[in-house]
C-alpha cells in the first residue's frame, strides 16, 4: 500500500489522533468512507452509460453479445456433461 509499512501507518494515525482528537477522528473516517463509496458508485454508473452508448452506436452488438452468452452457456453445459 504505497510502500507504507505498519510502523509508518501507526505514526500517521498517532499524528492524526493528536491533530483531530478522539471525537473528530471517527467522523472524519465516516466522511471519507462515504466519499469513496459515492466515487465508486459514480464510476460504475459512468461505465454502465458508456457500455449502453456503445451498444446503441454499434449495430448488431446486442445480438452478438446475446449469442456469445448462449455459446458460453452451451460450453458450460457440455463441460458438465463430460464429467
Amino acid at each position: 500500500m504505497f510502500g507504507l509499512g505498519t510502523p509508518e501507518l501507526v505514526v500517521i494515525l498517532a499524528i492524526a489522533f493528536l491533530v483531530f482528537g478522539g471525537k473528530k477522528l471517527p467522523e472524519l473516517g465516516e466522511g471519507l468512507g462515504k466519499g469513496l463509496r459515492s466515487f465508486k458508485k459514480s464510476m460504475s454508473d459512468v461505465d454502465e452509460v458508456k457500455n449502453k452508448l456503445v451498444e446503441d452506436a454499434v449495430p448488431g452488438l446486442k445480438e452478438v453479445n446475446a449469442l456469445k452468452e448462449q455459446v458460453d452457456q452451451a460450453k458450460d453445459i457440455s463441460n458438465i456433461l463430460k464429467v
